[in-house]
């Protein structure tokens, strides 16, 4: 019996150290587990030491892995997470995207992509993924940070976006990243599609110079000359001639495809080849890549909500053109006169709320001091000449025909003081250089946008709206809804193919921005 109760004693001994040497075992294999997914947040700081280039996105680096708790989140019990090699492959056709610097530390980012085996996870290589992430999201998505926008004279609102939000919205659904999901504006993909085509037109060697005959300014329909086939060979190379005929005459195939290329740029289409136009077709295939690159980046810059509104009103400096759009579609496009070097007009947004008929112009101080009393100096009856009168010791023209601001004026106050309106001088229109206003964006199709603007306001008709601009009485009427304005600043413009209208950089600010994204450092201010 006693045999019996000792036996039985030892192997319950046995039996609960087994048991205790199990629990310990497992408790060493949870640490385990947990430190094969984990790393201790002191590495970060070392990290960044290591990799200073990286530094820009300590912040973000920092709020992701505190919102994961430390955890890796590109490599699991299986190895590296395939969504890793989806961003590394975007990261290394970055340029692609408009962005002509190179993801720092690559050479680094290439061995870990290079392994053969890899399951092998570490602190460091998952920080060094990770700042390759928000260096992507930086580059392409969200651009030059808002101050530094700023300096280039862009005004317009920025979006806030959060790339460490953002990083789960692409970890559960990896091909968002490789659509276009909109993250940028439309318009961001257009020019995509346009660096493209040049990048091919740059590969096969670009265009030739186009040189005029010695002595000879233009060159007319009929003509013959080399420089002929020199044109066609440089229309060709963009498709804006679709057949190169090699021949040396200025024929009608070769005048229908000028006159479609001085279209496209919003200009003036002649019948001649003049020395300008010359001069633009010379512009070397590397420039226009800088530009189309500079205005990708710009894109970045606008909220791709914009593009959602029901309607909005858009001026393009540039360009000299302003669209109304409703519904995702231009409903009217009209050629606008923009404000000239020294009074050069804003980029910015606002909200157009009331319409104005035949307006008074309340002149600004400035041009009273500068214009007005040098010209009642030099003519007693310049006021009563101009249909001008005081008005609270200030001048003020009155409403009429030969008022500057024409028959109607589209308001969306703003501390700029700036707004559309018509204006008397149509004569402007004609010019291809319209860079020439006080700041304010006269519109040629005044009349129209009014319409355009009150079609369904059933208080308007085309007829109201003719006789309120004709009344001589100042009227003003307040819209039922706001309409989004937005005047913005791209040198380049492309279309669903991909087909790019370039137009003239009335500000000089696209070298400054190619400036700062080609150097990847501050701005330089002029």
């Amino acid at each position: 019996m006693r045999k019996l109760r000792l036996t039985i004693t030892m192997i319950t001994i046995a039996f609960l150290a087994v048991t205790v040497s199990c629990k310990k075992k497992t408790v060493e294999q949870k640490k385990a587990a947990e430190r094969a997914t984990s790393f201790d947040s002191t590495q970060v700081a070392g990290f960044f030491t290591k990799h200073p280039d990286f530094k820009p996105f300590a912040s973000q680096l920092k709020e992701l892995y505190k919102k994961h708790s430390y955890h890796y989140i590109w490599y699991d019990k299986d190895g590296r997470v395939d969504f890793a090699e989806v961003l590394y492959n975007k990261v290394n056709q970055i340029k692609a995207e408009g962005v002509p610097t190179q993801v720092p530390y690559k050479d680094q980012l290439d061995d870990v992509f290079a392994e053969s085996d890899n399951k092998d996870g570490n602190a460091n290589k998952e920080l060094l993924i990770s700042s390759m992430y928000f260096y992507y999201a930086k580059k392409v998505l969200e651009g030059v940070d808002p101050e530094t926008s700023k300096q280039t004279g862009w005004f317009l609102p920025r979006d806030k976006v959060s790339y460490v939000d953002y990083l789960g919205s692409l970890m559960k659904d990896p091909d968002l990243i490789k659509k276009d999901v909109k993250e940028n504006i439309g318009q961001y993909y257009n020019l995509r599609k346009g660096l493209q085509k040049y990048r091919e037109i740059q590969k096969k060697g670009g265009w030739g110079t186009i040189v005029l005959p010695e002595g000879k300014k233009s060159l007319k329909p009929g003509d013959s000359a080399t420089a002929i086939v020199q044109i066609r060979k440089r229309l060709v190379a963009t498709g804006d001639l679709k057949n190169n005929s090699g021949k040396n005459i200025f024929d009608d195939e070769l005048k229908a495809a000028l006159q479609a290329y001085e279209k496209k740029h919003n200009r003036d289409s002649g019948s001649v080849i003049t020395a300008s136009l010359v001069k633009e077709l010379n512009v070397p295939v590397e420039e226009r890549i800088r530009t189309i690159i500079v205005n990708m980046e710009r894109c970045r810059w606008i909220d791709p909500e914009v593009m959602n509104a029901k309607e909005l009103i858009a001026v393009n400096i540039p360009s000299y053109r302003v669209q109304y759009i409703r519904n995702g579609k231009p409903v009217l496009i009209s050629n606008v006169v923009v404000g000239k070097e020294l009074n050069k007009t804003v980029v910015f947004s606002g909200q157009m709320s009331y319409l104005v008929f035949s307006p008074y112009w309340n002149i600004p101080k400035s041009i009273i001091d500068k214009e007005i009393k040098p010209g009642m100096a030099a003519n007693k009856n310049y006021l009563e000449d101009h249909n001008m009168e005081w008005n609270n010791g200030l001048v003020r023209q009155k409403p009429g025909g030969s008022n500057s601001l024409g028959l109607v004026k589209f308001m969306f106050p703003n501390t700029n003081n700036i707004y559309l309106h018509d204006t008397p001088a149509k004569s402007l229109f004609n010019k291809d250089e319209r860079a020439l206003s006080h700041g304010c964006v006269r519109v040629e199709k005044a009349r129209d946008l009014a319409v355009a603007i009150l079609k369904d306001d059933k208080n308007w008709t085309p007829q109201k709206i003719d006789a309120a601009m004709h009344a001589g009485k100042e009227q003003n009427y307040a819209l039922k809804r706001k309409i989004p304005v937005y005047i913005a600043y791209f040198t380049a413009w492309a279309d669903e193919d991909g087909n790019v209208s370039f137009y003239n950089d009335v500000y000089n600010r696209d070298e400054r921005l190619a400036h700062l994204l080609y150097n990847d450092e501050k701005i330089v201010t002029k």
